[in-house]
């Protein structure tokens, strides 16, 4: 099992955020949360890449508890977020936002051919490697907020929200992508609001409601479940 998450609590103050949440991901599946705003979904990425306090429980990642570390050894041991919002550094290039994401390899060689990987995966990043951060389509700054992920070599990318604010082609163009890095190795654990794609993309998933998972199971399972179908799919 590559990610064991037990008995997770969060709060923020004296309200509880999570409420012992468990799950796995599997070594090489895509994996989705799913829930209303304010479940809890995008609390337990952030609490994966130990960027809030957790109150109780643990989170092991290929056998390591998370918890033990500091953030940026959560990205060292190969834990890559891509949080909602993007979170690019706008004055910066892509080509900057990029190096800085492998800052902490020694392995140039690589770094190069991480370089070509991400910039044939992404052609439009190639053509705007010289363009600030800022100056990118909300489309194209998802893409470097992916690419930039890639770039730290993590065997399990987190990603929150990623077709959020993005047109139809776009989103589905970013998703073929994802696919893509997922079919070359990389496990994905996917935070998405669009619960048709979600469910569509990911194997396994999760419903979460007021910081508990309520249901889970095969994707395609979920999608025929009533309950998801009326709360989630417009049904």
């Amino acid at each position: 099992m590559l990610l064991s998450v037990r008995e997770l609590e969060v709060y923020y103050g004296h309200i509880r955020a999570l409420n012992g949440i468990s799950f796995d991901v599997d070594q090489g599946e895509i994996v989705a949360l799913i829930g209303a705003n304010g479940a809890g979904k995008s609390t337990t990425l952030r609490a994966i890449s130990h960027l809030v306090p957790v109150h109780s429980g643990s989170i092991l990642y290929n056998g390591k508890n998370l918890l033990e570390y500091e953030p940026h050894d959560v990205v060292r041991l190969g834990v890559a977020h891509v949080p909602e919002g993007r979170r690019i550094f706008g004055n910066l290039t892509v080509l900057e936002n990029l190096q800085l994401a492998a800052y902490n390899r020694q392995d140039r060689e690589e770094i190069e051919r991480d370089f070509e990987r991400v910039f044939a995966l992404f052609p439009r990043l190639a053509e705007r490697k010289s363009q600030a951060g800022e100056t990118l389509s909300g489309g194209e700054q998802q893409m470097l907020a992916v690419a930039r992920a890639l770039m730290t070599r993590g065997r399990l990318m987190l990603l929150d929200e990623p077709s959020m604010g993005l047109a139809p082609v776009l989103m589905q163009e970013l998703f073929r992508v994802l696919r893509q890095i997922n079919e070359g190795g990389t496990t994905i654990l996917l935070v998405e609001q669009n619960a048709h794609m979600a469910l569509k993309f990911a194997q396994r998933s999760y419903v979460m409601e007021a910081g508990s998972i309520v249901l889970e199971g095969p994707s395609k399972q979920l999608a025929d479940n009533p309950r998801v179908r009326e709360a989630y799919l417009g049904a």
